[in-house]
């Protein structure tokens, strides 16, 4: 039976999916992997095995290209700041600039409505600054919060 013929197992889908996701967010999916193991690992394979070893490993759409979909459909859902921020973390290690994400936050707003598009920015907000970045059109250590 040669390789391309034989079905691929349950573990080699989840070690190809720890790859890809482990490429695009470092260690912070493995977090979300582990705090899953207390209550539902099986949560945590699935995510694993298909969400990244499935769909983020096909080839039709670069991984900026998946974060830019990823993003503008967590804003849109509302309610997913946490996961989104994931999310913002993982468009910036596949090569999104803070400028692009913003953007497409501000792109959600007329389809999801303002409320899930401000919400959405300022859990990108958080990440920015958890990294050091300078928020869009403003200088490292200038406050621009106006709240």
């Amino acid at each position: 039976m040669s390789s391309e013929s034989r079905s691929e197992t349950r573990q080699e889908r989840f070690d190809r999916g720890m790859r890809v996701l482990t490429e695009i967010d470092g260690q912070a999916g493995r977090r979300v992997v582990a705090s899953l193991a207390g209550i539902s690992p099986e949560l945590g394979h699935q995510m694993v095995a298909w969400g990244f070893g499935e769909i983020y490993a096909r080839p039709e759409l670069a991984p900026r290209d998946r974060q830019l979909v990823t993003l503008g459909m967590l804003a849109a859902l509302g309610g997913c700041e946490a996961q989104l921020e994931g999310h913002v973390d993982a468009a910036l290690n596949v090569g999104l600039t803070p400028v692009q994400i913003v953007e497409a936050l501000l792109h959600s707003a007329p389809y999801c409505g303002f409320p899930r598009a401000i919400n959405a920015t300022i859990a990108a907000k958080r990440v920015f600054a958890q990294r050091g970045l300078a928020p869009v059109g403003a200088e490292p250590g200038e406050d621009v919060d106006p709240m």
